[in-house]
Parts: C-alpha cells; sequence; structure tokens
C-alpha cells in the first residue's frame, strides 16, 4: 500500500444539469449528484489499470450548497491512496452557476474502487498509474 504525499487533482468529468435531474424545488437531486460522484470515482481508478472497477464504498456525502437547473457541475478527482486491489479516490463537487459564473463548492466524498474479475472477485492490480 502506498499514500499520496500530495495528489494531484483532476477536473474528471463535466456535466450541465438538465430539467430531467431536477426535484419539484428546481434543484438538482442529491441521487444524480451521487451517480456523477460514483462515476468521476470510476475514471480516476481506471487510471490504474483497464480493469473492472467497482464502488466498495462511499463515506459520508454532505451537501453544503444546492445545483441549480443550468448549472455546470465540475467532478475533480484525484488518488489518496493505492493497495493492492483497490483505490481509494477522493471527489470534489463544485457548481457554475448558469447565471453568474460563480463556482460553489457541493459537495466532497472519498470512494474505495475495487478491481475485480468477470466474476466480480478483487483482483491485483499495478498499483503504479498508467495516465
Amino acid at each position: 500500500m502506498s499514500d499520496a504525499r500530495s495528489p494531484q487533482r483532476f477536473a474528471t468529468l463535466r456535466i450541465v444539469t438538465m430539467p430531467r435531474d431536477t426535484n419539484h424545488y428546481g434543484t438538482i437531486f442529491g441521487g444524480v449528484i451521487l451517480s456523477y460522484i460514483d462515476q468521476a470515482g470510476f475514471l480516476q481508478a481506471r487510471t490504474h489499470g483497464a480493469h473492472r472497477w467497482v464502488t466498495a464504498a462511499i463515506d459520508r456525502v454532505d451537501f453544503k450548497a444546492p445545483v441549480h437547473l443550468g448549472d455546470t457541475v465540475n467532478f475533480y478527482t484525484s488518488t489518496v491512496r493505492t493497495g493492492t486491489k483497490s483505490v481509494t479516490v477522493q471527489v470534489e463537487v463544485e457548481a457554475e452557476r448558469y447565471s453568474s459564473g460563480q463556482h460553489v463548492p457541493v459537495t466532497s466524498a472519498t470512494l474505495t474502487m475495487v478491481a475485480v474479475d468477470a466474476g466480480g472477485q478483487p483482483i491485483p492490480f499495478n498499483s503504479a498509474p498508467s495516465v
């Protein structure tokens, strides 16, 4: 296992929110944001090898600000730890307001992503990034 001293942060995913993503308050469903967090975590894990990566755990997710219809949502990722069969990925979420361009922190999460074989069993991977 290795711990990154100062993990490099990547702009991993950008999405524009759409009407189908909103609740009756006109803000984006938290579950929609969680889905994108999961996708961003996968994309970061994939830099460690072309394996099947699955989400084993997501830590606590606290929403600090809402995401509005039309906002662009940016997902930044970094690998904070690598093991023999898993990586720990940090995902930071930021909304870029449609009306003002202001960047607002929305939430963050730490995910444990595990490399698995076709049968879903954990497998070792090369912990050196293949970026």
